[in-house]
């Protein structure tokens, strides 16, 4: 199976050996992750501004040429999925907002068409987790990990629609299929500051330490994450525990990690 693919900015720069490690991966899934010609970046934050137009056209490019290959669009990085999925639930929902969007990017006029699914998703909904369990040669087995979304991954929760937000079990899932075993605690899904660092370091510091922190006083040996922003935050500031992404955690489980 093929699908395209936006590995984003994080991923093909600073974070390579995670777009390496999705791509190992899928492949030994059977996906084959087609990177899309000449991406740009996806615009980092999805603004919610209505006459907002042109930092969403990076991503109504790739959403067009995904569907112009009949494939869903997949991303690794949450920060990303949320812009690519948030533009096009806009662009679906809002007539005016897709008329402008067509006027700029004539004669390329993207219709609306392209499902946009994370990395999670394509491992749950088109491999489906028990095939992941078939084809792990290196189990996690006794692991406990911990399980860490964030803020962008799953909300808006209508718009996201990947897991309830409040009690996401996706990542702990995924976790048992490659042989871990989950460790749930409060703060799994709550904000590591990464978004405040400029405005307030010491805040940022705080909020990740308390993922941290929260994760290890219910057991956790290692933390894993899909966001290269968020790996980040709590790689500086937490404190004797390991911080890993989801694609380097499968890539191990899949004995595809050199």
């Amino acid at each position: 199976m093929k699908v395209s693919y936006f590995p984003g900015c994080t991923l093909k720069t600073k974070a390579k050996e995670l777009d390496i490690y999705a791509r190992r991966s899928a492949e030994a899934l059977g996906v084959t992750l087609e990177e899309i010609e000449n991406w740009q970046c996806c615009g980092g934050v999805f603004t919610t501004s209505n006459d907002e137009i042109a930092t969403k056209l990076s991503s109504i490019r790739a959403l067009k040429a995904a569907g112009d290959k009949g494939q869903p669009l997949v991303s690794v990085c949450s920060a990303c999925h949320n812009v690519l999925k948030q533009t096009n639930a806009q662009f679906n929902n809002d007539a005016d907002f897709a008329f402008r969007v067509n006027n700029y990017v004539k004669p390329d006029e993207y219709n609306g068409e392209t499902k946009v699914i994370h990395y999670l998703e394509l491992l749950r909904d088109v491999v489906g987790f028990d095939k992941i369990k078939e084809k792990v040669v290196n189990p996690l087995t006794g692991k406990k990990i911990a399980a860490y979304y964030g803020c962008l991954l799953l909300r808006p929760g209508k718009v996201m629609a990947m897991d309830d937000v409040e009690n996401p079990t996706i990542m702990e899932d995924f976790i048992r299929a490659i042989g871990g075993e989950p460790v749930i605690y409060a703060y799994r899904n709550e904000c590591c500051g990464g978004y405040i660092t400029m405005e307030s370091k010491e805040l940022a510091a705080a909020k990740s330490k308390k993922v941290s922190e929260n994760a290890k006083e219910k057991g956790a040996e290692l933390i894993v994450t899909a966001c290269p922003l968020c790996k980040y935050n709590l790689d500086k500031h937490a404190e004797d525990i390991p911080v890993v992404y989801i694609t380097e955690l499968l890539a191990e489980a899949l004995g595809v990690k050199e």
